[in-house]
């Protein structure tokens, strides 16, 4: 009798457990996985909206033979987002943890530095677009200002192809305080019993540093180092404010080719295809960095052999 009554309470509770749940449950299915296997569908297709073509036509990989193959913009936006990734990332990661070790100190007005520091990461997009266009802005912007208060002529920033990509590199290092936080999160639950102990052993600032801060901090640095690159890979409101992938390319990112075939040309089929293609380099580039992982980040408790 006690057994049963035990069933029926579990089985009461499976109930509203799904009960609860069913509102992220419906909104996952028809809003996520839905669309994707949607995409998934169309990625094999023929489908465009400006053509008299009313059903998608299976064309059996066609889109994926011209886009590895015939298509040199592909190659072209994915070289571009990459060349952003491996500067922009790496530089994203040492400006937001050297920050957040800076505001982790007993300074005066620390949670005004904090505040400052933080608020451009939720800046919304094309705000901060806007306001860099006008920094970058070689007749009037602040930037060039700067140069020539040391002698020296700025160049055209935005309008430029060699100073395109190096000016949207700059601008995102504006955005370092979601970071940052994290860090600081991470720096807050190191034990001080830790440097307590170094120092009474000799250890200096950066022996603590390299010996126990970094050592520590690996599983959040590891955190921010997956989602840079995914959000790198997902770069797209900035670039489509400022420059819309140019001057003469050098800015197209592949979003931002994403969405120019989908919206622009309105070739749904093929860009279903690059979307595709960008959700597999996510994941492989994600997996390889897991694979490494065990070979550099810490966990505590953790016992390596």
């Amino acid at each position: 009798m006690k057994k049963k009554t035990t069933n029926e309470n579990l089985r009461r509770e499976s109930r509203w457990a799904h009960f609860f749940i069913s509102p992220w449950l419906i909104g996952f299915i028809f809003l996520t996985l839905g669309p994707m296997l949607i995409s998934l569908y169309l990625s094999f297709t023929n489908y465009s909206l400006s053509s008299s073509i009313s059903v998608p036509e299976f064309n059996y990989g066609a889109n994926y033979v011209k886009l590895l193959t015939q298509d040199p913009k592909f190659w072209h936006s994915l070289g571009v987002t990459l060349k952003y990734a491996l500067i922009a990332v790496p530089l994203q990661l040492f400006l937001g943890f050297m920050i957040a070790f800076l505001l982790n100190m007993d300074v005066p007005g620390l949670t005004v530095w904090r505040t400052i520091y933080y608020l451009p990461s939720v800046t919304p997009g094309v705000a901060s677009a806007v306001l860099w266009g006008i920094i970058f802005n070689p007749s009037f912007g602040i930037m060039n200002w700067l140069l020539s208060l040391v002698g020296i002529q700025g160049p055209g920033w935005l309008s430029s192809q060699q100073w395109a990509l190096p000016a949207l590199i700059i601008m995102s290092l504006w955005g370092v305080g979601g970071g940052m936080v994290i860090y600081l999160a991470g720096l807050q639950s190191i034990p001080t019993s830790l440097y307590e102990a170094a120092e009474i052993d000799g250890a200096g600032s950066l022996k603590r540093l390299t010996h126990i801060t970094i050592p520590l901090m690996t599983p959040v640095i590891f955190y921010n180092l997956i989602i840079g690159i995914i959000s790198t890979f997902q770069y797209f409101t900035s670039v489509y404010v400022l420059t819309a992938g140019g001057p003469v390319d050098s800015t197209l990112f592949y979003n931002l080719y994403l969405y120019n075939t989908a919206f622009r040309y309105q070739n749904m089929g093929y860009a279903s295809a690059l979307a595709w293609v960008l959700f597999l380099i996510i994941l492989i580039i994600t997996l390889l960095f897991f694979k490494t992982s065990s070979a550099w980040v810490y966990y505590e408790g953790e016992i390596r052999r």
